[in-house]
């Protein structure tokens, strides 16, 4: 079976889409998947960012299973899961009688995981002496299990996952300094849903055809306005909240076509507004410059359609009448400036107002002549507009530019 691929994204990554079952084109995400295969081969340690909900378990599996260590264990542990006075029990194992209910000895996931991945959710959540632990095994691949001392050693691949900013983390005294740097030999940032476009609607669709498919329910389809609603929303909860509020849409109006007032009522209400309009938690400065081009387009229109109106409301000047009762038709001539009277009563042609142009019509015009200019090349094009290639990006699909 060959594979076609969408354009910018290479087979390979549209190999390790179909085999995950990762829905989306947005650049940021590309761009994630291709850093997972390109450090999948080289056995260093990863460390994987991004909100809650917004997909981080898929990437460690893709290093696992791009990697040499593919035949061997893969083990997943969330950390935070896990209470904290039996942590390092779980992680590096313990010895018959090392505390009360340790009735046996009993292997850790490193152990366990020898030769293999072990993926670390949630790594943020360590305590500090399980960090001190975490990074002798890394540096070393020595530890010791709880009751013993004996050292032990395992040869095992970390990739680690967090929503917590661990660079603020380690100034508030939360995270080993040296840790960090020890896990985060490679960093992945995976974006938030509402950074990825019209990925929203590819997932929406996917998980309602799912829902269908999995419970034999009528589909469901979306109105436009509930397109838009899912579009503008900022899907705190990201990938998760998305796929809980379309299944929600599909069990109670399965046949029927869903609205933005029946999306609305399955959303918090804390986070929804009259307007439809996203409120951002902390305004980035590529946000605040996507809002000011915006801005800039809007009175530019506005700016075009109130020049129209002035010239075909303008009265034509009489060419007939004389001076004096051209004079007395001119409101509020100030009696100590002079004024020429061959120039203030040259008739008035009025120049035809040029048509409306909406927002979104400038908007792609002014792209598609920037494109022209720097002979397509995307980067400079971006750079001329002051917005960001993620942006420009969108633009183009949205507008059909490419």
């Amino acid at each position: 079976m060959s594979i076609t691929a969408t354009p910018d994204i290479s087979p390979e990554v549209t190999r390790v889409k179909q085999r995950f079952s990762i829905i989306g084109n947005s650049s940021a995400l590309i761009e994630a998947i291709e850093r997972a295969i390109k450090v999948a081969p080289i056995d260093l340690s990863v460390l994987v960012s991004g909100e809650s909900g917004s997909g981080k378990e898929f990437f460690p599996k893709i290093i696992h299973n791009y990697g040499a260590r593919k035949h061997a264990r893969y083990i997943a542990v969330n950390c935070g899961a896990i209470p904290e006075g039996t942590i390092d029990s779980e992680l590096f194992g313990h010895e018959k009688g090392a505390f009360t209910g340790a009735v046996a000895t009993r292997k850790g996931y490193f152990e366990e995981a020898d030769g293999g991945t072990i993926f670390l959710d949630e790594v943020a959540e360590l305590p500090l002496t399980t960090q001190a632990r975490l990074l002798r095994v890394l540096e070393t691949g020595e530890f010791l299990k709880v009751g013993s001392s004996q050292v032990q050693r395992a040869n095992v691949r970390v990739v680690a996952a967090t929503n917590v900013d661990l660079v603020k983390a380690v100034a508030d005294g939360k995270f080993r300094e040296d840790l960090y740097y020890r896990l985060s030999t490679v960093q992945i940032q995976v974006p938030n849903l509402h950074d990825r476009g019209d990925d929203i609607l590819l997932l929406a669709r996917k998980f309602a055809a799912d829902f269908a498919e999995r419970y034999m329910t009528p589909g469901i389809t979306f109105t436009d306005d509930a397109r838009r609603l899912m579009m503008l929303y900022r899907w705190p909860g990201n990938v998760r909240q998305l796929k809980n509020v379309v299944e929600q849409a599909a069990l109670f109006n399965a046949g029927q076509e869903v609205d933005a007032a029946t999306l609305g009522n399955l959303l918090p209400r804390q986070n929804t507004d009259t307007s439809l309009a996203p409120r951002p938690a902390s305004p980035t400065y590529e946000s605040e410059r996507e809002m000011l081009w915006h801005t800039v387009m809007s009175l530019r229109a506005e700016l075009r359609a109130l020049e129209s109106r002035l010239d075909s409301q303008a009265p034509v000047a009489d060419i007939e009448a004389s001076p004096a009762e051209s004079d007395s038709r001119l409101p509020n001539r100030h009696p100590l400036i002079h004024y020429n009277s061959d120039e203030m009563f040259t008739p008035y042609r009025p120049v035809s107002p040029e048509p409306t142009v909406s927002l979104e019509e400038s908007e792609r015009q002014t792209i598609a002549n920037a494109l022209e200019r720097c002979d397509g090349v995307r980067k400079k094009a971006a750079r001329e507009l002051n917005i960001s290639e993620r942006t420009l990006y969108r633009k183009i699909k949205e507008y059909g530019l490419d």
